[in-house]
């Protein structure tokens, strides 16, 4: 019998003043069965880090033509291109010639050797963003999780807050390679 994906509702309160973006959104997340608390949460911070009306999830882990977060124009065209993770550097290339923007959100004790792996592939790839998250961060992020959750994110000055009105997890988010 296979394992069905878990639901998990997210009422996430945005304020970006670095982009001048403030706005509720309520999220339905559907975590697969191999997906951990992590990837899960990672993926939470991505959307609060590029928020629009019109970002949306992929399909999950098991496509791997789709990103974990996308927006689109109204013809379809893929504008933003999100992977969280350490996805195989052909399908970062592939998205960099779908997409106008590509950003991978690392994280995690393996993300050193993928980023020493692939630096040299990725580096000349103008249109991709690399971010990474610190496992400590991304642990504490982990912590949050409940099937319902009511999240607060504060980013100011390149600093990101995170969290609910019981705890607030304070994260740096750390630059490997930026757009251009």
């Amino acid at each position: 019998m296979a394992l069905k994906s878990t639901i998990f509702k997210i009422d996430l309160q945005i304020a970006d003043m670095d982009r001048g973006y403030y706005a509720d959104h309520a999220l339905t997340i559907a975590r697969h069965p191999s997906e951990t608390d992590e990837r899960m949460m990672a993926r939470v911070l991505a959307f609060a880090l590029y928020a629009a009306e019109d970002l949306s999830f992929g399909k999950g882990l098991s496509t791997n033509d789709e990103p974990d977060l996308w927006r689109r124009d109204l013809t379809g065209e893929v504008l933003l291109w999100v992977d969280v993770g350490q996805p195989d550097e052909k399908l970062i290339r592939k998205a960099c010639h779908r997409a106008q923007q590509v950003v991978v959100l690392t994280f995690g004790r393996v993300a050193n050797v993928w980023w020493a792996q692939n630096r040299h592939l990725l580096e000349s790839q103008p249109k991709l963003r690399v971010l990474h998250l610190q496992s400590e961060h991304v642990d504490a992020l982990a912590a949050l999780v409940e099937r319902t959750l009511r999240l607060q994110c504060t980013i100011q000055d390149g600093h990101i807050w995170l969290g609910h009105a019981q705890q607030m997890v304070e994260l740096a988010v750390q630059e490997w390679k930026p757009w251009g």
